[in-house]
């Protein structure tokens, strides 16, 4: 398992450098509100993090879902993901007054460790898992 958050710690670092740094220029070199711009970041990311995630870091239930199932079922948690991000990256910018980047540093640690848990439960193979971490 510590394999694993490791490979999900490199995946989730490069995908948050992708997002960020996308984010910010949206933001401020073609002038999106910060909202639109993380949505476009989130989403980009999101592929990126589903090639690594289903070929690198999870060892994935294929005949159980299938690879489009696969993929709709990590769609459908990355959406839950983007709009906990937008709730966080809102309330910590406009309601707190944060800056938008510190806020979206924040806003990333937490939606990586709901990333983690839900993705391990909803799509991970547990029997393979388990042999492999000899359980």
């Amino acid at each position: 398992m510590i394999n694993q958050i490791m490979k999900f710690g490199v995946v989730g670092g490069t995908a948050f450098l992708i997002d960020f740094g996308i984010m910010v220029l949206l933001t401020e070199y073609f002038g999106l509100n910060y909202l639109i711009s993380s949505t476009i970041s989130f989403c980009i990311s999101v592929v990126y993090n589903y090639l690594l995630s289903i070929f690198w870091v999870f060892r994935i239930d294929k005949d159980k879902r299938g690879k489009s199932g696969t993929f709709l079922v990590f769609v459908l948690l990355s959406v839950i993901g983007l709009l906990l991000n937008e709730l966080l990256m809102w309330t910590g910018t406009d309601m707190l007054g944060i800056a938008y980047m510190l806020t979206k540093i924040g806003a990333t640690a937490i939606v990586m460790i709901y990333n983690f848990i839900t993705r391990k439960l909803f799509l991970e193979d547990r029997k393979k898992s388990d042999q492999e971490y000899g359980m």
